[in-house]
């Protein structure tokens, strides 16, 4: 990184540059069906990006993150989900997802939600503070990988539903073997 990296909401320029990333850096991925760009074009066209940030090198977008309402229980609690989250293949491990996940959880908490959860590595994600909360679940994904992180004290629970434009697309990030 260059120093002129900055994290940042996106904007309409941005919408082809996002895909892009999204389609390089699931390319090779184990999880998914790689159909994450579509989520997020799914998202975007429901209107249901809450927080939808971008990493800006010098003009150039290397990396997203979004973050779209979540219900639990058939309710809105105030919960939302993370993801997909997208580094170019080349930028990874320098930060820059680091820099996304930290700056879209400060805010969802600025804006008053009550927590996030994700589909993911375990031992990557409780590093931002995420772990398995028996109280929530997410059908079809297998419970270790099923996230969630409170702000605050978690009165939520039951079975959590991501937006539907996860479901279109097939389960969020589901684990392939």
């Amino acid at each position: 990184m260059g120093g002129e990296m900055i994290i940042r909401e996106e904007r309409p320029s941005d919408i082809e540059a996002i895909t892009e990333v999204t389609i390089a850096a699931f390319k090779t991925c184990r999880y998914g069906n790689h159909t994450e760009q579509f989520i997020i074009k799914a998202l975007r066209a429901a209107g249901a990006l809450a927080v939808s940030l971008v990493a800006d090198d010098g003009g150039t977008v290397v990396g997203h993150i979004a973050f779209s309402a979540v219900t639990i229980c058939g309710q809105r609690y105030g919960w939302y989900s993370m993801g997909p989250v997208s580094v170019r293949p080349d930028r990874q491990r320098q930060g820059i997802g680091k820099s996304l996940i930290n700056e879209g959880l400060r805010m969802l908490k600025e804006a008053g939600a009550k927590g996030c959860v994700l589909v993911g590595e375990p031992e990557y994600y409780e590093k931002f503070g995420f772990r398995n909360l028996p109280e929530l679940t997410l059908e079809g994904v297998p419970k270790e990988n099923f996230l969630a992180l409170p702000f605050g004290e978690n009165r939520a629970q039951g079975p959590v539903v991501f937006h539907e434009g996860f479901r279109n697309q097939g389960p969020p990030n589901a684990l392939r073997g």
